[in-house]
């Protein structure tokens, strides 16, 4: 055999049919990803993920113990206390703290409310809260009849009633309290309306005119008007306006009130 043929042929091995160098086998880290390594390492995974999953929830944090033992809590409103610890020892719970409040509309006794809320689930021997009625707040009504009328309504609704005012002519005078209903030191249940009458003052009349009447007549007619003859002047004169008004303070046509005072300038002859 030729020599240099054989050397020809040592160099021309490893390359692929056309002349291409056949390819190399991989090296290095990627020669050991292969299918076989890349199971065991995902499975490796799966069991380590597993083990901590275990110690999680077995050793840091280990679920709950199933309730057992647990007991409803029952509704108790409406119930008097009585009734209340009845129905609380029926369950296997115990009255807790009792709190006490003006109820305008339950009577003293009755339990308007409790927490836990009914249907929730309590381990037995635990509290239950309630609050209860003492009844409505009943106050009396204060003495007003002396105050003016805006004091008095403020008054009364500050002491928590509510108030209705109504007017009338009256004797006292304006702004006064004519009257009070309920009577003044009447106890009520709040809420409650007290009715407050308020004064107008005296009913007003027009002012006559008394120019040229005699002073007898003036007099007799004011009187009846309810009005009342005050100072009376006495000024010179002749003829027809003796003994006759001849002046007035107010002047006809005034708007007063009953029980004021009028004066009136008479006319007299000298030397009378």
């Amino acid at each position: 055999m030729n020599l240099g043929s054989s050397i020809r042929r040592r160099r021309g091995k490893g390359r692929k049919a056309g002349g291409e160098p056949a390819s190399a086998p991989p090296r290095g880290p990627a020669a050991l990803l292969t299918p076989r390594v890349l199971g065991a390492a995902l499975g490796v995974a799966l069991l380590g993920l597993a083990v901590g999953w275990g110690v999680a929830t077995r050793m840091l944090f280990p679920a709950p113990d199933a309730l057992t033992g647990l007991v409803e809590v029952p509704d108790v409103q409406g119930r008097t206390l009585d009734g209340v610890e009845q129905a609380l020892a029926e369950t296997g719970l115990e009255l807790g703290a009792v709190e006490q409040f003006h109820h305008p509309a339950l009577d003293s006794g009755t339990v308007v409310g409790q927490a836990p809320l009914p249907g929730q689930l309590l381990l037995p021997g635990a509290p239950i809260r309630v609050a209860v009625s003492v009844g409505p707040d009943r106050r009396p009504i204060p003495t007003v009849s002396r105050l003016a009328a805006t004091q008095a309504v403020d008054l009364l609704r500050a002491t928590g009633f509510q108030v209705t005012v109504d007017s009338v002519e009256s004797d006292r005078p304006r702004g006064r309290i004519v009257a009070v209903d309920p009577a003044e030191g009447s106890a009520l249940a709040l809420p409650a309306d007290v009715h407050l009458t308020v004064s107008l003052g005296p009913p007003s009349v027009v002012m006559p005119v008394m120019l040229g009447l005699s002073e007898v007549v003036a007099r007799d007619s004011l009187e009846a008007l309810g009005l009342v003859v005050g100072d009376v002047e006495e000024v010179f004169r002749f003829g027809r306006d003796q003994g006759r008004v001849v002046g007035q303070e107010p002047p006809g046509g005034t708007e007063m009130e009953r029980g004021s005072a009028v004066r009136l300038v008479v006319g007299r002859r000298g030397g009378d």
